[in-house]
């Protein structure tokens, strides 16, 4: 988990928090039952599965050109420090590192491991996490410049892990034009929107939301998210509204992705009256990697063009730019 969060960083949100922090039972509350909920919610709660078919010795030729220009690996040390007790401690000191003061640090450099002696399966492991076959990836490696595959020695599992992370960037730029949704069997029940408990410190309070509290994924005071669903929770247009959980994902070749919010409008009120944001930014931000928006695009095509032609998404960075581009879809 810990490697694959280096190419999808959002492996780590759930990861830690803060034991001491207030939890919280969201339950559904009327607003979920309404009509025009339940509406859009039968619409989007299918399950999908994905087709793709794309040039190999393309994508070899652009994996081994981006690896070849971004790939970079740092040297393993060691890190010797050391410290003494301090006198004084409380109960948080120990978890918040301050129970020593250090006085003294050293870094030493590890030797350079040979590839001949490094116990890695590197071919398997890049196939693995990239979904590709193993001819397609021995192709890219034999066609990098041999000082890149010599970082491999330097540090293998960074080798392994931006390689791969490279060469799914790569991926990512050409899945979208030929990928293909179909529907499949089952459905998701309305439980995973109250699987599990949420810190507190995350949650604001709502009155047009399926459940009384929305719970942001960061805890930035002026975030993009907080001020969406405050402006979702006043706005006259917007009848009903949800934070999607994680539980509910759109399957792609990079991996899966949970759009963020499914929202009902008021009929005649707006041009289309179901819709599903995304606001994590606009497309052009330098925070969107390639599989991100990657994923995006997929969950762009599927909603729009396979779904049904009565729910819309786009990505947005504030509610006045969804109800603007509400208009010109």
């Amino acid at each position: 988990m810990l490697i694959q969060s280096i190419f999808e960083e959002s492996v780590l949100d759930d990861m830690f928090e803060d034991g001491h922090s207030t939890k919280v039972n969201n339950e559904l509350n009327e607003n979920f039952y309404k009509e025009e909920f339940q509406t859009l919610w039968n619409y989007i709660n299918h399950k999908y599965t994905y087709r793709v078919e794309f040039d190999s010795n393309e994508l070899i030729r652009k994996a081994i050109a981006h690896i070849n220009n971004n790939l970079y690996v740092t040297r393993k040390t060691i890190q010797k420090t050391t410290g003494e007790h301090r006198d004084k401690l409380n109960e948080y000191d120990f978890d918040k590192e301050t129970a020593f003061e250090r006085t003294k640090m050293e870094t030493e450099q590890m030797d350079v491991v040979s590839q001949s002696q490094a116990k890695y399966d590197v071919i398997g492991k890049i196939a693995e996490t990239t979904v590709l076959t193993r001819k397609t990836v021995a192709a890219i490696l034999k066609g990098i410049e041999p000082q890149k595959m010599d970082m491999f020695g330097v540090n293998p599992e960074e080798f392994i892990a931006k390689t791969s992370k490279l060469i799914k960037e790569q991926k990512a730029t050409m899945i979208v034009e030929y990928i293909k949704y179909d529907t499949i069997e089952g459905k998701y029940d309305a439980e995973i929107f109250t699987a599990g408990s949420q810190n507190f410190d995350r949650a604001i309070k709502v009155k047009k939301h399926i459940q009384d509290y929305v719970f942001l994924d960061g805890i930035s005071e002026d975030s993009v998210e907080k001020r969406f669903a405050q402006d979702l929770d006043v706005a006259e247009e917007v009848c009903v509204y949800a934070k999607l959980p994680k539980g509910f994902s759109i399957p792609t070749p990079v991996g899966n992705y949970t759009p963020d919010w499914a929202i009902a409008f008021n009929k005649g009120t707006v041009k289309h009256i179901f819709f599903i944001a995304e606001t994590k930014g606009t497309m052009e931000t330098l925070q969107f990697r390639e599989i991100e928006k990657a994923k995006i695009m997929c969950a762009r095509k599927l909603f729009n063009e396979l779904s049904t032609s009565k729910v819309k998404y786009h990505d947005v960075s504030s509610y006045q730019e969804l109800l603007n581009i509400m208009g010109q879809l």
